[in-house]
């Protein structure tokens, strides 16, 4: 995918959640995933068939605890 260059945050980002979110990036084959924090990380990417699958699975999956 390279590096995309149309990264967007969430709608639901914002000061009221701590700015903790994801930003996005497509093409027409891929959908590329970053931390909002760092976004010179890494990054997931998925085939665009792909992505809504992984979404609706995050979306009926509990939250885990953290330590």
């Amino acid at each position: 995918m390279g590096t995309p260059d149309n990264w967007r945050k969430s709608s639901y980002s914002g000061p009221g959640d701590g700015n903790s979110c994801v930003e996005i990036a497509n093409n027409r084959t891929r959908v590329a995933i970053r931390d909002s924090k760092t976004p010179a990380g890494a990054t997931l990417a998925f085939p665009t068939a792909a992505f809504t699958p992984f979404i609706e699975a995050l979306k009926h999956t509990p939250p885990t605890a953290t330590p």
